[in-house]
């Protein structure tokens, strides 16, 4: 598995991550829990758009890595 993969895979498991997060913000009550999640999204957000420039660059470095 190359380099390049394994940030894709990496990338798309944050995601699922961050859409989780949202997910468990909204079905709670607890404002306490619910603030948490948000701000835990929020810094998932922010980490996904930093692999996604880095991958950008990646993929522009080395244009094999491209559809893999």
């Amino acid at each position: 598995m190359t380099v390049s993969s394994q940030v894709k895979q990496t990338l798309a498991s944050l995601k699922g991550a961050q859409a989780n997060f949202e997910t468990f913000a909204l079905q709670t009550q607890n404002q306490q829990a619910k603030q948490m999640y948000q701000n835990a999204a929020h810094q998932t957000e922010q980490i996904v758009q930093t692999l996604e420039r880095r991958v950008e660059a990646m993929e522009k470095e080395e244009p094999q890595y491209r559809n893999i």
